[in-house]
């Protein structure tokens, strides 16, 4: 299985979350990217147990319905499997092999590195660069994942009646993500360490990058459901009435001071934690800027709220701001989706490396 060295054309990724299914297809017109399609489709509360697919019928049919919502023609997709169920590690090879030679290299000392049999895993590798204490040294990026979450992830695809082109890692699709938003965060020069935090359905991660490449991930187990779930049993609702209820209101009064409210200071809460881990484990300084992605980021009032806490400059992510729309696309639609497509703009972008 190939994490890397892939190119496609036309362009159609897949984002396998906890709580949906989330897709876009992109083109490319000149130096500029066009949104062609973007459909999200819910998943049912059962089809992941503990961040692992539980349920790969229930994902092939969400898939589906997210197809049909877009209307594509295109019969090839970009996927990712998690952070939590990859490994990565930098290792350091001879220079100056073949490509050939240095895959045999890798297979052959890759079982010290990798903590399952190898014929368990799907791995590939990238070479970084030249190693910067030893010439004669390259960096390589190891990264392998046990084959079941890699093949969950292909049969769901494959039964909604798409082939997986490219299975890539979320925080690498996040980290191309990143490049889309260098105008809506001032950072000409790229030099910012800038903290992403995507707060999901049920899982937060914290992606710190400095110059543009990710030096911290960090998972919690918080997300969007919590609040569900609080009005659910607050209000003597169903999980699915709850759910649209958060969306689109009607709420009680009360659901603002009582509710919301707590809710909003815990996921503050959950991201100062994460950085003071960041600032803590590495010595670093901290942070200039925070992206805020994810379902969680649309909830009104949240940016102020951490940017007055934490200190620092707070944007909610737009990875579309410089992209053309096809003439099908709602501008607001769109907008309103746009925090929760970070990670499937990196995996349609992964494609145009």
């Amino acid at each position: 299985m190939s994490w890397f060295h892939k190119k496609q054309t036309a362009v159609l990724s897949i984002d396998i979350s906890t709580a949906a299914i989330k897709l876009l297809e992109l083109s490319r017109v000149g130096t500029r990217y066009k949104v062609e399609a973007v459909a999200v489709a819910p998943l049912p509360q059962h089809a992941f147990v503990d961040k692992n697919i539980a349920n790969v019928e229930m994902i092939s049919e969400a898939i589906k319905v997210a197809l049909k919502r877009a209307d594509t023609k295109l019969k090839q997709a970009t996927v990712a499997v998690s952070g939590s169920a990859v490994m990565t590690k930098v290792i350091t090879m001879p220079n100056g092999l073949s490509d050939d030679d240095l895959e045999g290299q890798i297979m052959i000392e890759a079982d010290q590195y990798v903590p399952y049999a190898l014929d368990e895993v799907n791995f590939d590798f990238e070479v970084q660069g030249v190693n910067e204490n030893n010439p004669d040294m390259i960096d390589v990026l190891l990264v392998a994942s046990r084959r079941e979450n890699v093949d969950d992830r292909v049969e769901a695809l494959l039964k909604a009646g798409l082939k997986a082109r490219i299975v890539d890692v979320e925080a690498f699709a996040m980290e191309n993500a990143f490049t889309l938003l260098s105008d809506q965060i001032a950072d000409p020069t790229g030099t910012k360490t800038v903290a992403i935090a995507d707060i999901g359905a049920t899982m937060s991660t914290l992606n710190v990058l400095h110059r543009g490449r990710i030096v911290c991930t960090r998972e919690q187990g918080f997300g969007g459901r919590q609040l569900t779930e609080e009005i659910q049993r607050r209000y003597g609702l169903s999980y699915e009435e709850a759910g649209l209820a958060k969306k689109h209101g009607g709420l009680p009064d009360n659901y603002t001071a009582d509710v919301l409210e707590p809710f909003k200071k815990a996921l503050v809460q959950q991201i100062q934690r994460s950085l003071q881990f960041f600032v803590s484990s590495s010595a670093n300084r901290g942070i200039d800027t925070l992206v805020l992605a994810g379902g969680c980021a649309s909830i009104p009032g949240i940016d102020s709220l951490v940017e007055k806490t934490l200190g620092v400059p707070v944007y909610i992510a737009n990875p579309f701001m410089n992209m053309t729309l096809s003439h099908k696309i709602k501008p607001q639609s769109l907008s309103n989706d746009a925090p929760t497509m970070m990670t499937a703009c990196g995996l349609a972008l992964r494609s145009f490396d």
